[in-house]
């Protein structure tokens, strides 16, 4: 269930006070002549989301192009000098190591998903049961490693994150900080396509080791508890970036996890909006937008979903969600439209 965040007060006791009704307090059109530059990241599972806030920009009279697809750092410099105006895929804390980019001149505004986004490593049910696997110390094992070794080098294969990703960062770390390196083979090719090609193998019967994290298609392919289960990192060992973070790397109540409560060895994330200062500062339409609106974590997993299944059409999803929900929509545009 989601909801709409706080509308201002002053909207409330005007309209009480005066009986005139919104359109004519608000303007309808608060960015009439003004162009948002929006990016949205590498990874499609966040598309759904921007299209969504792309959408409401634009009854909000706000010209949006074409979003451009960018890596995160390329982002986080290029929002820090006002190259582009804006995401809604900032994953917090695992992008902290790009705060210093845009420290000052860019914000952080939470949070466009709701429920918390978790990060971790998965293996399939069966393998996990017949060889007892419950965490990455596992991995040293050379039972574990021949059965998880698809192309031969004599390491279990590990479908992780493409280079530039928050993720790979943290990855590398564990690798490091778990003595992993000459046990574990990283795969860090495009990922859906890595993901797929671990998705047939796990369909013949073949044992699989990957990291993903939620919203994504992945566990709704593979879900959690009945295909695949989280397992544990020995002991939770972060970046010096995220050092202080450490209790929120072990999470109660993951479903599919060997063990409650999780030791996940990644922060539980939020999805947060990041918008140029200067231009937020410019537009209080789009920080009341941004503030108000959130988006049920479910709705992200169906069309996922849908999206893994074949349905590509996001521009088409995003407005029937919009549809669906034009209630509550609503509610944000007029908050944004009440916004001084």
């Amino acid at each position: 269930m989601f909801r709409l965040k706080t509308i201002p007060a002053f909207a409330t006791v005007m309209l009480a006070t005066t009986g005139l009704s919104a359109p004519v307090l608000a303007q309808e059109q608060p960015g009439e002549g003004k162009e948002i530059i929006m990016a949205q990241p590498t990874w499609d599972t966040g598309w759904f989301y921007t299209e969504i806030y792309k959408q409401l920009l634009g009854e909000l009279g706000y010209s949006v192009g074409t979003v451009v697809t960018l890596d995160n750092p390329a982002f986080y410099q290029s929002v820090g000098f006002g190259d582009v105006t804006m995401w809604v895929d900032g994953w917090f804390p695992i992008h902290n190591p790009y705060k210093s980019a845009f420290e000052g001149t860019a914000d952080i505004i939470p949070s466009v998903v709701s429920g918390g986004a978790i990060e971790g490593y998965l293996v399939d049910k069966k393998s996990a049961e017949e060889l007892g696997i419950t965490s990455l110390e596992d991995f040293k094992r050379d039972d574990v490693k021949a059965a998880f070794d698809r192309d031969g080098d004599g390491k279990a294969d590990l479908v992780a994150c493409p280079p530039g990703w928050g993720c790979e960062l943290t990855i590398e770390h564990h690798m490091n900080a778990y003595d992993l390196n000459d046990h574990v083979n990283l795969i860090k090719a495009g990922y859906p396509a890595a993901m797929a090609d671990a998705v047939a193998a796990y369909e013949t019967g073949s044992p699989i080791l990957f990291y993903t994290w939620t919203p994504n298609w992945t566990v709704n392919e593979l879900v959690p508890g009945e295909d695949v289960v989280w397992i544990q990192v020995p002991e939770v060992n972060l970046p010096d970036d995220l050092a202080a973070l450490t209790d929120a790397a072990v999470r109660s109540g993951v479903e599919g996890c060997v063990n409650d409560p999780c030791m996940l060895g990644f922060p539980a994330n939020t999805i947060d909006a990041v918008v140029n200062s200067e231009f937020l500062n410019e537009n209080p339409a789009v920080r009341a937008l941004l503030e108000n609106g959130e988006i049920p974590i479910s709705d992200v997993y169906a069309q996922n979903a849908a999206m893994n299944a074949g349905d590509n059409d996001i521009e088409a999803q995003a407005t029937a969600w919009i549809s669906n929900n034009r209630d509550v929509v609503d509610g944000w545009l007029e908050a944004a439209r009440s916004a001084m």
